[in-house]
């Protein structure tokens, strides 16, 4: 069974359509990237999956149930761009809290802050951080709970390369263990460590692909480039 299934998903603000009759699934214990341009809708569609999206029509199912569904609490994590996390509290008070929270202990906390990177800064208050490390905490305080699903909106924007290698060597690592992650990045050299592609453009799903295929496609070893071939081909038979 597929972790996330979504099918003919519209979602409208105002008068402006967010994004088009979307249609994908992504696969149970593997890195889904979704990838595109800034404003290309890929937020939007995070909320969706995780059930805070109001959508205009369309169905988003989550691990067999229909997206925010009170079951899928302890089941789904998720990680916004901005960080969600007490500023008076240390980054080891803090993931000790969504510890507890999903009925873990001490132990569990301070791993998940040691995954992140973050364990000689484990008694500084989180207010005190830079923000490339509150999103390290918040990240911290996701993992915790060890969920089956992890939604990630741009986890490694602000990171020096060193720490964007390790996080996506952790993600492989907790999609090797069973875990089904989806991550968005505006960054396409980030999409080569994705086991599948959805690439996002103006709200419409431009392609489902992986990064192998997506480099045959757009005749490009550099997925960047492959990228913008197919929005060209996309531009030109809209045309």
């Amino acid at each position: 069974m597929d972790a996330v299934v979504v099918r003919d998903l519209v979602v409208e603000r105002g008068r402006r359509r967010v994004l088009q009759h979307l249609d994908f699934s992504a696969p149970p214990g593997r890195v889904t990237g979704l990838l595109g341009p800034s404003g290309s809708g890929k937020s939007t569609l995070m909320r969706a999956v995780v059930g805070v999206q109001r959508v205009r029509s369309g169905k988003v199912t989550v691990l067999g149930e229909p997206a925010g569904s009170p079951g899928l609490r302890t089941r789904v994590g998720y990680v916004t761009q901005a960080p969600s996390v007490y500023a008076d509290l240390t980054v080891r008070e803090n993931a000790r809290y969504f510890a507890a929270l999903y009925g873990r202990g001490a132990p569990a906390a301070d791993a998940a802050v040691a995954d992140v990177g973050l364990a000689d800064a484990a008694h500084q208050l989180v207010g005190n951080l830079s923000g490339g490390q509150r999103g390290r905490a918040s990240l911290a305080c996701a993992l915790v709970g060890e969920p089956e699903l992890l939604v990630l909106d741009e986890p490694t924007v602000g990171l020096d390369p060193v720490l964007r290698v390790e996080l996506w060597e952790r993600f492989a690592a907790l999609a090797a263990a069973g875990a089904t992650l989806l991550v968005s990045s505006h960054v396409m050299d980030e999409a080569a460590r994705c086991d599948r592609l959805l690439l996002l453009r103006d709200g419409a799903l431009l392609a489902d692909t992986t990064p192998s295929r997506l480099r045959a496609d757009g005749r490009s070893e550099d997925l960047e480039q492959a990228f913008l071939t197919l929005v060209r081909a996309s531009e030109g038979a809209a045309a």
